[in-house]
């Protein structure tokens, strides 16, 4: 008796479901290493590193890993109030920021159509936590699909999992941007300050908490009445922050 064959769309379902998992199974032995091992870069840093190198006459580039025990407790306490307020409480993902986002980036949207005459892109907020902000820098494209939110998903829960938040906190606070070609707490803290993470104090951990969502462009307005007021915040909300 004869095996039925697989229909054509049967085996490619079967092949792309084998390659995904064959992804994730790639994905979490990295984050597995990254338990012991700090990563030297992120996906983010080596676009940004070839952005840079091939527009710039050189490529400009401050980064220098410190351990969590290094890094300034305001500055840990700044960034969770700033980017993620219950960092040390949920899951990896923030569904009710996420939906208040979608909210928001929904009625802009129809504002921004309302108005044919207005050249303006409507403001799109953004729902992650820190987590996924690490998540999507480590390992993904800065493209906006369902698919890379799916896989950002993903690579959430087993950081979580794997990780922890200790861990997690610590290597995002090193990779993450604050500025062209400046990366990680210790970078940022020597050029902005002339000092090192472990010293900064709570005003300037603020401001550099501040400047995390647009980097780039903060760094072009340092002095800006946003960047004050918004480090006001930041502070009175400091004490709240929880660390893990």
């Amino acid at each position: 008796m004869n095996t039925p064959r697989f229909r054509p769309w049967l085996r490619w379902l079967l092949l792309v479901l084998v390659a995904w998992l064959g992804l994730q199974v790639f994905f979490l032995a990295r984050i597995a290493v990254m338990a012991r091992v700090a990563p030297e870069s992120t996906a983010f840093e080596r676009s940004e590193a070839w952005r840079i190198a091939t527009s710039k006459d050189r490529l400009r580039w401050r980064q220098d890993w410190v351990p969590y025990a290094q890094i300034s407790n305001n500055l840990k306490r700044a960034v969770i109030a700033s980017e993620d307020d219950i960092f040390a409480q949920h899951d990896g993902v923030q569904w009710d920021a996420i939906e208040k986002a979608w909210a928001k980036n929904a009625k802009a949207e129809l504002q921004a159509s309302r108005k044919a005459q207005s050249k303006a892109a409507p403001k799109v907020v953004g729902g992650s936590t820190i987590t996924q902000q690490l998540a999507k820098n480590l390992f993904l494209s800065g493209e906006r699909t369902f698919i890379r939110k799916g896989q950002e998903f993903v690579l959430t829960v087993m950081l979580e999992a794997v990780l922890g938040k200790k861990r997690i906190l610590e290597i995002y606070l090193n990779h993450v941007e604050w500025g062209e070609g400046i990366f990680g707490a210790e970078a940022a803290a020597q050029h902005y300050f002339q000092k090192p993470a472990s010293q900064l104090t709570a005003w300037e951990a603020g401001r550099l908490a501040v400047m995390l969502p647009r980097p780039k462009h903060y760094q072009k307005f340092p002095q800006s009445e946003y960047l004050a007021g918004r480090t006001e915040i930041i502070l009175s909300r400091m004490g709240g922050a929880q660390l893990p």
